[in-house]
């Protein structure tokens, strides 16, 4: 077997930090910045951006325990 690096300037990753949702989370539960700009478009569409993660990790979660338990 020949011994594979990450290519220069490329950190690997291991596996647990592959899996770490820290930016998903703070997306989620993040406060409220006075910097950002708000308005009706931006909340629709964060609002909508949360629904979609969540259907995702939702039609995932459902995936894998079609895979692994029936």
């Amino acid at each position: 077997m020949e011994n594979q690096q990450a290519p220069a300037g490329k950190k690997k990753l291991s596996i647990k930090e592959f899996f770490q949702l820290g930016e998903v989370g703070a997306y989620f539960f993040r406060g409220k910045d006075p910097q950002r700009p708000t308005n009706f478009n931006i909340r629709m569409m964060h609002g909508i951006n949360k629904i979609s993660i969540l259907v995702f990790l939702g039609a995932l979660s459902l995936w894998l325990i079609k895979r692994f338990f029936f």
